[in-house]
């Protein structure tokens, strides 16, 4: 048997050395941080913000080098705006109309996708009470809406699309939630989301076909509805970051759109109180799935697409009908570029 040298030896078990403490120094080497981020929501929970606690729950956020510390319920789409263009919270969600008014005015917000390709709101009233089955049947009714925020864009517009104005109808300035009001009999219709207000609404007020509803979007209010907004300074400062965001945010959005009852089991699981509303919030992605999620952009480019096009549409119905009072720079209210990169599930 040949016995290796005292140099070959020698060699070998430096080699070994060597090798050893190199593992050692890749395990001792920490692993990159995730990105802190903050999410800022338009109004309390509501179906279409599963997306937010499905990518947290499922660990596609951190999959992305993501950490989202933190899920914070809003006042109103206007005040979202205002937070995410001040820098409060990196990524919101919000009435995406309101995000061009508030751009018109100097708020540096942008919308990243469009979750509602097209307007979810509707003029909504109890219709045992009273039948709406055009816009002019709201003449005279007591009528209940804050004056600022999505619902009262979405009031202006539609008055004015349908040849009234908030005179019209006897308006009764209240605090949302308006459906209280209306359930109570204190006024006799209301602005609200097919996707948010009628599921719960239905519920209280005796079930499917106990409300009467006016879809904007059937009678002249053509505009996106809610999405995923963040800051001018965030896609400047931060590209790569948004990009990671995005992408995560549409993988948990796919995973809403294909398994809903597992999705409100998750938002449930990370707000419970609000179990005893799980059919409630079932029915409002399910009324998003039927008639908001999906469109010939989200087709061609995948779910939360937006176009050009749509958003000069979106910007032209609020100015046309004096929801907004000057027009803005379309191509800097959107960046489109993240959900096409983002490879979304096309549908």
């Amino acid at each position: 048997m040949t016995t290796p040298s005292r140099r070959s030896l020698v060699t070998r078990l430096a080699a070994v050395g060597a090798a050893t403490a190199l593992l050692a120094g890749l395990a001792a080497t920490p692993a990159a941080a995730a990105d802190q981020v903050s999410v800022q929501l338009d109004y309390v929970v509501r179906g279409n913000h599963a997306m937010f606690f499905v990518g947290q729950a499922k660990g596609l956020f951190a999959k992305h080098g993501i950490e989202v510390t933190a899920i914070r319920r809003g006042t109103g789409s206007a005040n979202t705006m205002r937070m995410i263009g001040a820098g409060n919270a990196e990524f919101g969600f919000g009435d995406l109309p309101t995000l061009a008014i508030a751009r018109s005015q100097n708020v540096p917000v942008v919308a990243l996708a469009a979750v509602n390709q097209k307007s979810p709101m509707a003029m909504i009233s109890i219709a045992a009470k009273h039948k709406l089955t055009k816009p002019q049947d709201l003449k005279g009714l007591n009528f209940a809406v804050q004056p600022s925020g999505s619902t009262y864009i979405f009031t202006k517009a539609f008055f004015a699309a349908n040849g009234m104005t908030e005179e019209d109808v006897k308006r009764a300035t209240v605090s949302p939630p308006y459906e209280n009001y209306l359930l109570l009999g204190r006024v006799d219709a209301v602005p609200g989301y097919i996707d948010a207000e009628v599921p719960e609404l239905e519920a209280k007020a005796g079930g499917p076909g106990s409300l009467s509803i006016l879809l904007g979007s059937d009678w002249g209010y053509k505009a996106y509805g809610s999405g995923l907004i963040t800051s001018e300074k965030m896609i400047a400062d931060k590209p790569d970051l948004v990009q990671r965001f995005v992408t995560a945010y549409l993988e948990a959005f796919k995973a809403v759109i294909e398994n809903p009852a597992e999705a409100v089991d998750i938002v449930i699981k990370a707000n419970p109180e609000y179990a005893p509303k799980r059919d409630v919030l079932m029915k409002q992605i399910e009324a998003d799935i039927a008639a908001s999620f999906f469109s010939e952009d989200t087709k061609a480019n995948g779910i939360g697409a937006m176009s050009k096009e749509a958003w000069e549409s979106t910007t032209k119905t609020l100015l046309d009908q004096g929801a907004m009072k000057q027009p803005i720079d379309v191509s800097a209210a959107l960046a489109g570029q993240f959900v096409k990169a983002a490879n979304a599930l096309r549908r």
